[in-house]
């Protein structure tokens, strides 16, 4: 490797990513890019995007413990093309970042992620420090839109 040059990383590849305020993710729906929230089915269930589609990166194993979704991957491209213009959120903007990394690597080109998630950033104490999609007020469906819950999506990987 050439002298300077630092070898590419999944970790840098998030860094170029799009992330983006409540408000621009809203307006950014409107410009035709499709919301996936990567939130646990149950956390989806409890309020979301209107028309977003649920894709958890994580499921809760039996003894509880937070585990990686090993059909993540395999569910994204199963439902969207590698130039889909997809908006990632999560509750708090961690999970929908690591669920971004792992699309970019996939060869996913068009990525938006909701930096404060859905319920907002907090400080170390659980306050919020910036308000999340919900708390800035814009639309929330409590039902998944039609082909866009868990289930319906896994049905299509091959």
């Amino acid at each position: 490797m050439p002298a300077g040059e630092a070898k590419a990383s999944p970790y840098l590849m998030a860094t170029h990513l799009t992330r983006v305020q409540p408000a621009e993710a809203y307006a950014l729906l409107e410009q035709g890019y499709v919301y996936i929230d990567v939130r646990s089915e149950g956390e989806f269930l409890e309020g979301h995007p209107p028309g977003a589609c649920n894709v958890p990166i994580l499921h809760t194993d039996e003894s509880g413990t937070r585990v990686p979704n090993p059909d993540f991957l395999s569910v994204m491209e199963a439902n969207f093309p590698k130039d889909a213009k997809l908006l990632l959120g999560c509750r708090s903007g961690q999970r929908s970042t690591r669920a971004a990394e792992i699309l970019r690597s996939a060869g996913y080109t068009h990525l938006a992620e909701l930096r404060t998630g859905f319920d907002g950033v907090r400080d170390p104490f659980g306050a919020v420090v910036e308000k999340g999609w919900k708390a800035s007020g814009l639309p929330v469906a409590y039902e998944p839109a039609p082909g866009c819950s868990y289930d319906d999506l896994r049905r299509k990987v091959g």
